[in-house]
């Protein structure tokens, strides 16, 4: 007990002290004499003069502990550790949890050894009346202690009723079950989950449903959801994992897919998981791993093609679609060129009809659904400038996006004050949708200006399958201009979102409100008509 010597002066006095100390450290060599109060106040003694820091007391003091628990305590080891744990709350909070853990903890290795299987049987029953006493808070022990107990004895719910009515009847079940049911009730109005949800897997307590799941899950605390939404059933298991994919939380939705065999309900959560490796590895510039990662999935490497095409490292593009044969790949992420003769784009063909104004949730709906079914889109947002000093900015009110034949113009103000949940969902589906390039230039303006805006809407707050086009193009000037000159003279899926930025930002801004949306719509329809006249940069 090298690390327990107490700093003490020289004298007759203390080596009579040390003598008695050491006559009780030996005491813990035969426990058959040993009080369970004796041998608690001794433990603390020997951690309250120990010289080495917390933990390794603690980790000296719990084999201590495992070896007194084989020297004959009377009537049994199990039973002599629920009667220690009566006690053990008198020393006070400093020392109740550490040391009812070390007791539990000790009594693992003991449990396999067949002469004290009937003191663990007898001392079940001792064991479920503290659990009953810790839960009417007339034994003051922590709930993670008490989930400990239960564990490390393993209680059932017979061993409840028999210490609550003294009978293991199927009556006195019922009730005891309604009891525990009383007690988990409380806890969970009191938000003390862990403890509940203990309480509701071991005694089969029917009293929660998908709303408090997903409360647990919007809380992060991931592992009790789990467990519960196990001892629920499939179907909440198949909820627990939506609600993770719906948050991005892909590592935990593939783990429970995997789990409890559930692929062919989920089948491509599995790839969606490797995706997001993949991604991750190439947001930290480890391109070379996750090569390796992503080098048995076509579909993977064909990912990893995109990312270094959205980072403008062209060179790890040309290299990894000479290495795999996905030059097709990559050309189809990329409109085909189509000049026009010139360094600017002609309008002559487009229409009033292309441009749809979205301020009501059908048009939402159905702005949705066709974007849903492209391939390729281009957006862009507006917003007022504000040029007072030190004022917020203005909120994007207006967002396009464009295909190569349609361009919406969502007023998004009027939609977020109408219906924000349908709003956030339909631009969810569109945000987050991987099957969708979603394109813009200097794009990451948009999305930081959008998260400022409606930052409580979860469409904002995560995309897939973005490309910046100005990336694609290192050393071209004059913005959109210059790269239109240098390569694009008709990039389709973004059209429309330059006319708007041409035609409609050099005009004066209006705003979103009802009086002036009439006047908006009106303005975009003659401006596009007018510009068959005049060709328009893009």
């Amino acid at each position: 007990m090298g690390c327990f010597e107490e700093v003490t002066q020289e004298g007759p006095e203390t080596n009579q002290y040390n003598d008695e100390r050491s006559i009780c450290l030996h005491a813990f060599s035969d426990l058959s004499h040993v009080p369970p109060a004796t041998f608690i106040y001794l433990l603390k003694d020997y951690y309250v003069y120990g010289t080495n820091k917390a933990t390794s007391k603690f980790k000296i003091l719990l084999q201590l502990v495992r070896a007194a628990l084989h020297n004959a305590p009377q009537p049994g080891p199990f039973t002599y550790a629920v009667q220690c744990m009566y006690i053990v709350p008198l020393l006070g909070k400093t020392y109740s949890e550490g040391f009812s853990h070390m007791l539990t903890s000790s009594l693992k290795h003991l449990k396999s050894v067949e002469s004290v299987r009937k003191d663990f049987l007898e001392a079940k029953h001792l064991a479920a009346q503290l659990a009953l006493d810790i839960l009417d808070t007339v034994v003051p022990h922590e709930n993670r202690i008490l989930v400990k107990l239960l564990e490390t004895f393993e209680i059932e719910l017979r061993d409840m009723a028999h210490a609550l009515y003294g009978s293991e009847l199927d009556d006195d079940l019922v009730k005891a079950r309604e009891h525990i049911r009383h007690y988990v009730k409380c806890f969970m109005e009191s938000e003390s989950n862990a403890i509940a949800v203990a309480l509701i897997t071991r005694f089969s307590i029917q009293c929660c449903d998908e709303s408090f799941l997903i409360k647990l899950i919007e809380s992060n605390q991931l592992e009790i959801a789990e467990e519960c939404a196990t001892f629920m059933g499939k179907e909440m298991i198949c909820l627990v994992i939506q609600k993770y994919l719906d948050m991005k939380m892909l590592k935990n939705a593939n783990k429970l897919v995997k789990e409890h065999d559930l692929t062919e309900k989920f089948p491509d959560v599995s790839f969606l998981y490797k995706e997001s490796l993949v991604k991750k590895l190439a947001e930290k510039g480890c391109w070379d791993i996750a090569e390796v990662r992503a080098k048995k999935e076509t579909k993977l490497m064909e990912y990893l093609v995109y990312l270094a095409m959205e980072a403008g490292y062209m060179e790890k593009v040309d290299e990894l679609c000479q290495r795999y044969s996905l030059q097709g790949y990559a050309d189809s992420l990329v409109p085909e060129k189509v000049f026009c003769g010139s360094d600017y784009l002609d309008l002559k063909k487009l229409s009033a009809e292309e441009i749809v104004w979205v301020d009501e949730i059908n048009g939402l709906y159905n702005a949705t659904s066709y974007i849903e079914a492209c391939k390729i889109i281009g957006m862009d947002c507006e917003w007022r400038p504000n040029f007072e000093k030190n004022s917020k900015p203005n909120k994007v009110s207006i967002i396009q996006i464009a295909s190569d034949k349609i361009a919406f113009i969502f007023d998004l103000i009027k939609l977020y004050e109408d219906e924000p949940k349908v709003l956030d969902s339909c631009f969810r589906r569109i945000m987050c949708s991987s099957n969708i390039l979603k394109l813009g230039y200097d794009i990451q303006c948009d999305l930081h200006q959008l998260t400022q805006s409606y930052g409580e809407l979860e469409c904002f707050q995560s995309y897939e399958m973005l490309l910046d086009v100005q990336k694609l193009f290192k050393g071209v000037t004059g913005g959109l201009s210059g790269l239109s000159k240098k390569e694009y003279a008709a990039l389709d899926a973004v059209v429309l979102v330059h006319i708007f930025h041409e035609h409609i930002q050099r005009q004066p801004q209006f705003g979103v409100s009802e009086g002036c949306k009439a006047e908006w719509k009106s303005h975009v329809v003659s401006r596009v008509q007018s510009s068959a006249c005049k060709p328009v940069r893009f």
